[in-house]
């Protein structure tokens, strides 16, 4: 029975024996009843039967056998059974000690993290406190079970409940060392023999977290406090030079408009140069502290892609021809007209390009070309110059603040290094990049990719180019910029375009037909002219570009033969009404009649309709510069010298039924400030029911809260200093519309 498992040969050893056991009780029984029943139906009780006496005795013994093997049996089980229990209580006793040991590690482990903890039942007593909560609480653990004791408190800090029902809380107590931050976590638990729930608090020293967040926090409050004196600060630094800058370009511009000898006329430009350099350091440094402050926000309205680069180009036209530099650009016309985003942002980042390319370029030309991006609504602009480069180790260096790829005390090229910082910013808030690419003494390219989605209808006003498929142009020019970008447009609306020296006219025009020749001005007028003789019986359309300085020599050009004229930089839309029209000498004659015309530029053309304007100013340099603009432009100044006065002479002059027309509101002024005086003079308004008059704010602060507070004190309009001639007839007009509309 060796091969038996032990459990089975277990089985089969209780079976045999119980098998075993009630066969001796049955051979005994069976054996006495036999006896038994012999003896007392069939045999004499007197005869004495030996056999019968064996027969007996051995079934007594046959059952005493079976007895004793039955106690014998239950003994063996009973033994099995002690063993059994033996083994389960040592296996019990080995888990308890298991147990015990566990719960030691886990105490010693709690007590070494140093958490304070507490338990307490539904009435507040403490029903458990571990070593550490002993010692905040300054009592043995005896004197604290039983007892509702807490620790000293000092204030508490943030409190909240978790969706489990946890409760967190931070409290601030009294310790031996001084004042200590406890981070509490109070959790609802169930003792083994405790008949209800039991609250047990877990608090971990965050002194060190409190300290530092607390630290934090003071830091910010400095940090903000910091940058609100900063912009205090550059707020009133913009309003104290702008009001004396605001003096001297204004009166700079009056002195212009007087008879000057050319000596006289030379240092007044510089004046105004020098003057109109510093605003624009001033422009710069408030758009900086603007982006720090992050106060830097962003538009999303259309606008014209091509109308934004062409009168870009435009407005850096005269800066750069006054180098003897051209400026070109070329709008892709498959882009969308019209796209979403900030357009004066948008400007002044391709303005700070365009500048900083003429800046850094002596000779040649700059040329923007826009076009589509990779990504889905991106538009890549690129700004190319023909400048002095930029070294692979400065590329980077350039985009950071205040600085410059050429540094030292001896460099040749001034500014701050703003610009370039200010234009990343503008461009990585828009969502998109701006990279440089450049090679020393062969100029740069820098690119910037931004995301502007199109407008809605967007494909109405685009626009068409015309169908120059099969077409042949002759451009006569130097291989300019400005050359550069009318070939690549022209080539793009299908037309073979060649270009030739001036030299070669002559000989290049007999040798095939062409459908338009143009001929740029700066090969020289005799020239332009022979070449427009040359190709005036061979050529239906003759066009000569010319600069806006070049007017005065369209007559000449026109005799000798040219049927039309573009002004650069070319416009996409002059380009194509040139090349469309059937007649351009007749379309064009017209357009030279005011140029040709002899126009006294000294003085100022005046407005619609005289008006009756108050100016509220306080600097009397500033008030005798509004005064004589608005004399010379042929209205009625009077000025008050701060804002009570202007209130005054605007209610004496409504009693006596000669009301102004117009406001000229200085903001900053003594006693009765700008904004206060137009609060009140709105209230009288609306409380008598008199007509609105027209409130223009006057300040030396550019920024956007400054227009919205004025706008909020009801003010119309609000005008910036310096005071600029032409921004002050738009508003003098504006306010002559309605005041012709009125009557």
């Amino acid at each position: 029975m060796t091969g038996i498992p032990r459990a089975s040969y277990r089985a089969i050893r209780r079976a045999l024996l119980w098998l075993l056991r009630w066969t001796f009780i049955a051979i005994g029984a069976a054996t006495a009843a036999s006896v038994l029943f012999s003896y007392l139906y069939h045999v004499n009780e007197e005869i004495y039967d030996p056999s019968l006496f064996a027969i007996g005795v051995g079934g007594l013994f046959s059952m005493i056998c079976g007895l004793m093997l039955m106690v014998l049996t239950r003994n063996s089980r009973l033994n099995l059974e002690l063993r059994s229990a033996k083994a389960r209580c040592e296996a019990l006793a080995d888990s308890t000690w298991e147990l015990k040991e566990s719960e030691a590690r886990a105490t010693s482990l709690l007590e070494a993290q140093g958490d304070v903890i507490v338990r307490r039942d539904k009435d507040g007593r403490i029903t458990y406190a571990n070593d550490a909560y002993c010692a905040l609480a300054g009592l043995p653990r005896e004197a604290l079970l039983g007892s509702t004791a807490g620790l000293p408190s000092i204030r508490h800090g943030r409190d909240s409940v978790l969706p489990d029902g946890t409760h967190l809380h931070d409290q601030q107590i009294t310790t031996p060392t001084g004042p200590r931050w406890l981070a509490w976590r109070d959790v609802v638990v169930w003792a083994e023999q405790a008949e209800c729930a039991e609250v047990q608090s877990v608090g971990r020293d965050v002194t060190d977290r409190m300290e530092a967040e607390q630290a934090l926090g003071d830091a910010r409050d400095a940090a903000e406090a910091a940058s609100r004196a900063k912009s205090r600060f550059l707020a009133m630094v913009s309003h104290e030079i702008r009001t004396p800058l605001n003096g001297i370009l204004g009166m700079a511009q009056l002195l212009d408009d007087t008879q000057l000898t050319p000596e006289q006329a030379t240092y007044v430009r510089a004046t105004r140069t020098s003057g109109e350099a510093l605003l624009s350091l001033i422009e710069e440094i408030l758009d900086f502290s603007k982006i720090e402050a992050g106060k830097l926000e962003l538009a999303a309205e259309p606008l014209s892609l091509t109308a934004l680069i062409e009168d870009v180009v435009e407005l850096m036209s005269p800066r750069a021809q006054a180098k003897g530099l051209e400026i070109a650009a070329d709008v892709d016309e498959r882009l969308p007209e019209r796209v979403l985003g900030d357009v004066t942002r948008l400007r002044q980042v391709l303005l700070n390009l365009a500048g900083n390319a003429i800046k850094f370029t002596e000779t040649g030309g700059v040329s923007v070309v826009v076009e589509a991006g990779a990504g889905e609504s991106e538009i890549a602009f690129a700004v190319r110059d023909t400048g002095i480069g930029i070294a692979a180790d400065q590329q980077a260096r350039i985009f950071h603040e205040f600085e410059q790829a050429e540094g030292g005390s001896n460099r040749k090229f001034g500014g701050t290094g703003l610009g370039l910082a200010i234009s990343r910013r503008i461009v990585e808030r828009m969502g998109g990049r701006i990279e440089v690419e450049s090679v020393p003494g062969r100029g740069s390219t820098f690119r910037a990719f931004i995301p502007l989605p199109r407008t809605k209808g967007s494909d109405v006003l685009r626009f068409v180019p015309p169908a120059l498929d099969g077409h042949v142009a002759l451009m006569i020019s130097q291989p300019t910029v400005e050359a550069c970008m009318i070939k690549r447009r022209l080539t793009r609306w299908g037309a073979n375009v060649e270009r030739a020296a001036a030299s070669l006219a002559t000989d290049i025009l007999s040798e095939q037909r062409w459908d338009a020749v143009l001929v740029d001005l700066s090969v020289g007028t005799d020239a332009a002219a022979e070449v427009a003789t040359a190709a005036r019986d061979a050529v239906a359309r003759r066009i000569v570009l010319i600069t806006p300085g070049e007017r005065h020599r369209l007559p000449a050009l026109m005799e000798a033969g040219f049927t039309g004229y573009l002004v650069k930089p070319v416009r996409s839309v002059s380009l194509k009404a040139q090349l469309s029209a059937a007649s351009i000498l007749e379309s064009t004659s017209a357009e030279i009649a005011p140029d040709t015309a002899t126009v006294d530029t000294k003085t100022p053309a005046p407005a619609t309709q005289s008006l009756s304007v108050l100016v509220a100013e306080d600097n009397d340099i500033n008030a005798l510069l509004i005064r004589s603009l608005l004399t010379r432009l042929d209205h009625s100044p009077e000025v008050a010298p701060d804002g009570a006065a202007a209130i005054e002479c605007w209610l004496a002059a409504r009693e006596a039924g000669k009301p102004y027309d117009l406001i000229l509101m200085d903001v900053h002024m003594p006693d009765i400030d700008g904004l206060e005086a137009a609060r009140r003079i709105r209230a009288i308004e609306i409380e008598s029911g008199s007509p609105r008059t027209r409130i223009i704010a006057l300040t030396a602060n550019a920024f956007d809260e400054d227009r919205e507070a004025c706008l909020a004190a009801g003010m119309d309009g609000f005008l910036v200093k310096p005071l600029d001639r032409e921004r002050l007839v738009e508003a003098l007009a504006s306010g002559s519309d309605k005041s012709s509309a009125a009557a």
